[in-house]
């Protein structure tokens, strides 16, 4: 009888804990919990908030802040809670739905034995709409700081307005891939390929069909402010989102959706997860030539020629960069050297035009790797042909054109650094290239290139008046002093840019003898005149563009170093 008495207290006792247990876990409407945060996204930098739980669905549970939410009015706190019928109704109806088809399910009923996902609601710093924690679905013996839940994170400022979806399945995306990679493989997947998928749940839902204020215009418009941003080196910055974004709408526009999911359900990662899903579903391409193509997609956009050159989505069949700009002398012969600095998986355009004879490239990198290189030339009619440099033993190329000026009108090289390093966010590691361009001139005839020539001379002027009106139009015709980093190399012919803004700006601080110009965003004569005084100055190298050295000093002097 001690026993079976004994058993039963025990019975009791575990009764009792578990409704203890219960009672700790908020599951009514009006109850309170606390949470640990990401301090890097809250905007009071906390680690732990209490939130009240102010809406379910059957899919969700919706927490807030408990102080922002009581600071609300009540009209404004029934305004939200519209607004999360909504959301929630979203959620059920469609993006839960539809991102499972096509990924997969997230952890369930996962950590907490409970289906419903969590979505705590907090005030972020501005530039963050979301996030999710991985440390979320672990024990928190294994983890202290984990919530142990399936548990999202939503910046309250997005409540009211179309982004909210957006960033709940972005999100949402992130708690599939934990439990697809995570969990059944045992692996992390790499950053960028995780962010690209989140990225493009948007597409899928349809959330970017009306182009007009969509994640996919706002990716476009950071991708041509700054092209030259590598896909798989993740910082977390706007322009790895839309380096990313624009790869992977390639990458689906020409390989289908399944690529996406076959490469999620994998047990490698990053391109060779990629590489895998391509043979399994039977193509011949692999990573780095579909990297080569996009190169070349996103100048000249152009199906006719080879369907691989193109966007086939309707929303970016008029995307082409603008390529850096390179000018020969209209006559006699030349030589222009040019050495920059990429890195892996980057794409670099650069446009040669002017001259008059027979053009030769010659093309090398110093650190023996894996550079692509293919070149577009152009003729007078602007008709195109796509051709690829090929490599001696001694990774050394060369392209040669001849009439070029008479039947050639301009070529685009675009080389990228192409090797499988293990990816380590972050990791900013450069590796340099160098070029030679020379051209072996025809005898001018004097009338039309003087007349050329002055047509150059007004083209290069309107460039410059019409920086100036972007600059201005965009808040860049700052005043000296302002606060700004240059976050990648800078090279002559850039305009429009804010890198080169925050350049001239740095620039006018060291006084009027180095740089009297204005503050447009192009970089000019006066840009590249300025530079090289800079780099004499502090001993650097006096190659008139801002590389990888001279961004370091430079970067340094505005923090004041």
């Amino acid at each position: 009888m001690k026993f079976s008495n004994c058993k039963k207290l025990i019975f009791l006792a575990g009764v009792f804990l578990s409704l203890l247990a219960g009672s700790v876990s908020a599951t009514s409407v009006g109850d309170t919990v606390s949470f640990n945060v990401d301090k890097s996204f809250d905007i009071s930098a906390r680690t732990q908030l209490s939130a009240t739980l102010i809406k379910t669905s059957s899919k969700l549970y919706f927490y807030i802040d408990k102080i922002w939410w009581e600071a609300q009015t009540t009209i404004r706190q029934n305004q939200i809670l519209s607004n999360l019928d909504n959301l929630s109704s979203e959620f059920d109806a469609n993006i839960y739905p539809r991102l499972t088809s096509s990924f997969g399910s997230e952890w369930s009923p996962g950590i907490d034995g409970d289906s419903k996902i969590t979505i705590l609601l907090e005030p972020m710093n501005s530039a963050e709409g979301g996030y999710f924690r991985e440390a979320d679905e672990y024990e928190k013996i294994q983890m202290p700081v984990s919530n142990e839940r399936e548990m999202l994170y939503l910046a309250v400022s997005s409540i009211d307005n179309q982004n909210a979806k957006v960033v709940l399945a972005h999100e949402f995306t992130h708690l599939i891939t934990f439990n697809q990679k995570n969990k059944i493989y045992g692996v992390e997947e790499e950053t960028w390929l995780n962010e690209a998928r989140a990225d493009y749940s948007s597409t899928i839902l349809g959330y970017d069909d009306n182009y007009e204020g969509s994640n996919l215009q706002q990716r476009v418009k950071d991708f041509v402010e700054n092209s030259s941003d590598s896909i798989t080196d993740w910082t977390g910055t706007k322009y790895d989102y839309a380096s990313v974004s624009l790869f992977m709408h390639y990458l689906v526009d020409h390989y289908g959706i399944n690529i996406l999911n076959n490469s999620l359900k994998s047990r490698a990662v990053g391109t060779e997860s990629i590489n895998q899903a391509l043979l399994s579903g039977g193509f011949q391409q692999n990573f780095s030539q579909i990297f080569t193509d996009w190169t070349i997609a996103l100048v000249v956009n152009d199906c006719s020629q080879n369907s691989k050159y193109c966007y086939t989505n309707q929303n970016l069949k008029n995307l082409r960069i603008n390529p850096a700009l390179i000018f020969l002398p209209l006559s006699g012969d030349s030589s222009l050297s040019s050495t920059s600095t990429t890195k892996n998986w980057t794409g670099n355009w650069q446009k040669i035009i002017g001259g008059n004879g027979s053009l030769k490239l010659n093309f090398s990198n110093s650190s023996g790797l894996n550079f692509q290189v293919p070149y577009i030339a152009y003729d007078k009619n602007n008709n195109y042909s796509v051709k690829f440099l090929t490599f001696d033993q001694d990774k050394k190329g060369e392209i040669s054109i001849a009439d070029f000026g008479t039947k050639y009108n301009a070529v685009i090289i675009i080389p990228s650094l192409q090797v499988n390093f293990p990816v380590v966010d972050g990791a900013g590691v450069t590796y340099r290239y160098s070029f030679t361009v020379s051209i072996a001139g025809n005898n001018p005839i004097a009338p039309d290139q003087s007349v050329i020539q002055k047509l150059l001379a007004q083209i290069d002027s309107l460039k410059k008046q019409i920086a100036i009106i972007l600059a201005q139009k965009q808040g860049g015709a700052t005043t000296p002093g302002a606060s700004c980093q240059i976050t990648g190399n800078l090279y002559y012919g850039m305009y429009s840019n804010s890198n080169v803004r925050c350049l001239q700006l740095f620039l006018k601080t060291q006084g009027s003898s180095m740089y009297s110009g204005l503050v447009t965003g192009y970089f000019g004569p006066l840009t590249k005149s300025a530079v090289i005084k800079f780099q004499t100055k502090y001993s650097l190298s006096t190659t008139g563009n801002v590389d990888e050295p001279t961004r370091i000093k430079i970067n340094q002097m505005l923090n004041g170093g």
